[in-house]
C-alpha cells in the first residue's frame, strides 16, 4: 500500500529501515522516532535516537516526501543476533514488525604461513574480517573467541571434575586389605590375648564409631578383626575417620606390632 505524498510504498519504507545499521552496547528495547515535514528526503540522520544508540551510516535513505505533509513514526529498537522473524501483532493498530538480520560480519578470510629456522617451526594465522560497522573487526574477533571458549568450557569442566573425582577416590577409598594380618600378630603375641573376651566397650571408642560397630553386630575384638576394611566401609554411617580411630586405639592399647597408616585421610 502507498501513502499520499510519499514516493515509496510502506513495504519499501520498511525495507529501507531494515537496511539501517545501528551500533549499541546495551541490550533491551530502545525507543526512537522520526518526525519531519515535507517536501524533503528522509534519511537515517532524521531518526531521533537515545544516547546509547548510534547510526553507522546516516545517509541511508528512508523515504521521499513529495508534498507538504507531516511524516511521524515511532520506532522500537532492540539488540539481537542472527536472523529474527517478527510475527504480526494485532494488539496495536498501525504497527509494522520488521524481520531483522543481525549479522555484523560480512566476510572473513584466513591464511596460515609457516616460518622458523632449523628444527623450530612456527605458524602465523592471518585473519581478514569485514563488518557492517555495528562491530569493529577487533570486537567481532573478541566476541567470536569468547563464544568459542564458552562453547568448550563445559567439556573442560567435566574433565576437571572427573579428574578431581578420581583424585578424591584414590585418596579416600580404603585399601582392600583385611585385618587378618593383625589377627595373626595378636595370636602370636606371647601374652595370649583372648580376643573373644575383649569387648569393643573396653576400647573407649567415640559413641558414633561404637554405635556403628554395634549396629553391624560387632561386639568383641574377635568380631572386629574378622572384618575386612571393605566390610567396615559398608557399614551405614561408617567413614574413614572411624577406621583411623579404631586403628589408633588398637595401636595404643594392644601390645602388638601394627603396620603404620593403613587408614589414610
Amino acid at each position: 500500500s502507498t501513502i499520499v505524498g510519499i514516493e515509496e510504498s510502506i513495504q519499501e519504507i520498511l525495507l529501507n529501515l531494515k537496511e539501517i545499521v545501528l551500533r549499541s552496547n546495551l541490550y533491551g528495547v530502545r525507543d526512537a522516532s522520526i518526525c519531519v515535514k515535507g517536501p524533503r528526503y528522509i534519511t537515517a540522520q532524521d531518526i531521533i535516537l537515545p544516547p546509547s544508540v548510534e547510526i553507522v551510516d546516516t545517509t541511508q535513505p528512508i523515504a521521499n516526501l513529495r508534498e507538504s505533509i507531516d511524516f511521524c513514526i515511532e520506532l522500537q529498537i532492540k539488540r539481537d543476533r542472527g536472523y529474527h522473524t517478527e510475527l504480526r501483532k494485532n494488539s496495536q493498530d498501525g504497527s509494522y514488525p520488521i524481520d531483522a538480520v543481525s549479522m555484523p560480519v560480512r566476510n572473513v578470510n584466513y591464511s596460515i604461513f609457516s616460518c622458523g629456522n632449523g628444527n623450530e617451526k612456527h605458524e602465523i594465522l592471518f585473519l581478514e574480517i569485514w563488518t557492517n560497522g555495528s562491530l569493529t573487526p577487533k570486537e567481532a574477533l573478541y566476541e567470536a573467541s569468547r563464544n568459542l571458549i564458552d562453547l568448550f568450557l563445559p567439556f573442560l569442566h567435566a574433565e576437571e571434575e572427573r579428574a578431581s573425582f578420581e583424585e578424591n577416590k584414590n585418596r579416600f577409598t580404603p585399601p582392600l586389605l583385611t585385618f587378618q594380618k593383625r589377627f595373626t600378630n595378636l595370636k602370636k603375641n606371647k601374652k595370649g590375648i583372648p580376643l573373644n573376651c575383649i569387648f569393643i566397650d573396653q576400647l573407649e571408642l567415640p559413641s558414633r564409631t561404637y554405635n556403628c560397630l554395634k549396629r553391624a553386630n560387632i561386639h568383641t575384638l574377635l568380631d572386629l578383626l574378622s572384618k575386612t576394611e571393605e566390610d567396615l566401609m559398608r557399614i551405614d554411617s561408617f567413614c574413614m575417620e572411624d577406621g583411623k580411630l579404631i586403628w589408633d586405639t588398637l595401636e595404643k592399647h594392644l601390645p602388638m606390632d601394627l603396620p603404620k597408616n593403613k587408614f589414610l585421610l
